[in-house]
């Protein structure tokens, strides 16, 4: 019978038992019919009240996580609650669950025809010959080049080519750690850490932040007492909750990690797309940070290429790791990458998935005027605190049964967390203006109801 670890449990611990227990559901630790210990055997296993118990359990009960009948105890009733939907498009829907960038038929229209070109051109050999496991000259000499776009300065023999930012969070997760080490980040995080941690087996905490980011002072008690190994950074507009991180604060953490021996991980998906931007702080550190930069999130999602940048003496590892997760980049889609980075397209389409952003912003700001939020200009979403009653998981329940599709912030919490009650919004996944203008008024409505008011929801 599954037991969250105690030591993870903070104040308020019946709010803190259930997100534990929600998100082993959602990591499928505890799937659909499993049964939980009963309440008396949980508060002596944890050293909790039978009373906290009964809260966390009647928390999850009312957000129909799980189920309960007399006799036969509390069961899960839901294995993925917080899912993201299967469907790419939401025709008679809103879908703000999935971040992803703006496009338009010029968009596709340019990918089908540089395929058509490149494939065209291309020796047979680059597609069908196996080459290096960390991509070939041409492809690292190009990422040299997008990096230098995103303000790090990096050889390309320090460059490995990958399939994506979740191939290469992957990568770096599994070369920089073992089973049992401690990853610090921010308290809410990337969903794919939350997620790649636990499947390695790995020690997440996140660290108290301000709108600037993680604070300092936390993380130089988190690395005193918790022996960490990696500490992983969204600086730039990554995290859910939008942050651009000031130079001060990057100096001041990257002189915290190098003081401390950290590996720091810096995933920078944005890339371009976020202007003004200070140094990336692996350009502070580059002999102790892995840094990681995607197309899929700043110009096409079926663009599945991107580069890591790392010091010479982690690459055999680095190396080894990208070949067990599934080799180098795929090699078309690493032509193409390259072509774009080569020729001024990828920076082009940067440029206008920028200005894109921007207006969706400036709709942003005008709907939700009155309703506290954090966004930014450049930022691929936003995150909207919900008014005191609405849980996370209430609110995108009701929102879905409106054909409204938003994230849950369950996912992006580490192990523990509280759950703060916020949402994350989508600003690419519904391309038409206006659609998104009409979606974004609907969900400025709802939070603007008491809950206890709309009937068919839970609570």
């Amino acid at each position: 019978m599954w037991y969250p670890d105690p030591e993870t449990l903070q104040s308020p611990l019946h709010a803190s038992l259930a997100v534990a227990i929600e998100q082993a559901i959602l990591t499928e630790k505890l799937p659909a019919g499993s049964r939980l210990p009963p309440h008396r055997k949980m508060a002596d296993r944890l050293g909790l009240s039978v009373h906290t118990v009964s809260k966390a359990y009647e928390s999850l009960r009312k957000q129909n996580l799980i189920d309960g009948q007399v006799g036969r105890g509390s069961y899960v009733s839901a294995p993925e609650p917080h899912a993201a939907p299967q469907k790419t498009e939401l025709e008679e829907g809103y879908d703000f669950s999935t971040s992803r960038p703006i496009r338009n038929k010029e968009h596709n229209k340019r990918f089908q025809l540089s395929l058509q070109e490149l494939t065209a051109d291309l020796n047979p050999s680059a597609l069908q010959d196996c080459g290096s496991h960390s991509g070939n000259d041409t492809h690292r000499a190009a990422g040299a080049e997008w990096l230098a776009a995103c303000g790090l300065a990096a050889a390309p023999e320090r460059i490995l080519v990958t399939n994506g930012g979740s191939h290469g969070m992957s990568v770096a997760l599994s070369a920089l750690t073992r089973p049992g080490d401690a990853v610090l980040s921010d308290s809410i995080t990337h969903n794919l850490l939350v997620s790649g941690c636990s499947y390695l087996g790995l020690k997440l905490s996140g660290l108290e932040t301000d709108s600037f980011g993680i604070l300092p002072d936390a993380l130089e008690d988190a690395c005193r007492a918790s022996g960490a190994k990696v500490l992983f950074l969204l600086p730039t507009l990554a995290n859910p909750v939008p942050v651009m991180m000031p130079e001060d604060r990057r100096r001041e953490l990257a002189r915290i990690a190098e003081n401390h021996g950290l590996y720091i991980i810096e995933d920078d998906p944005l890339g371009p797309v976020a202007k003004d931007r200070p140094p990336p702080v692996s350009a502070l550190v580059p002999e102790r940070s892995v840094y990681m930069s995607a197309f899929s999130a700043c110009l096409m999602t079926g663009l599945q290429a991107g580069y890591m940048a790392a010091p010479s003496h982690l690459l055999p590892s680095l190396t080894g790791r990208l070949l067990s997760f599934g080799g180098a980049g795929t090699p078309i889609m690493q032509e193409l990458a390259s072509h774009w980075v080569l020729d001024g397209t990828a920076l082009e389409i940067a440029d206008w998935q920028g200005k894109a952003l921007k207006s969706r912003y400036r709709i942003a700001c005008r709907v939700l005027h009155g309703i506290p939020w954090t966004g930014h200009p450049s930022a691929q979403h936003l995150w909207l605190p919900l008014p005191e009653g609405w849980s996370s998981s209430g609110f995108s329940h009701y929102a879905r049964q409106m054909q409204i599709d938003v994230m849950s912030d369950v996912p992006f919490l580490p192990s523990g967390t509280c759950s703060p009650s916020a949402i994350r919004i989508s600003l690419g996944t519904v391309q038409a203006e206006s659609q998104f203008r009409k979606g974004l008024e609907l969900i400025a409505a709802l939070v603007k109801l008491q809950p206890q008011s709309l009937p068919h929801l839970a609570f």
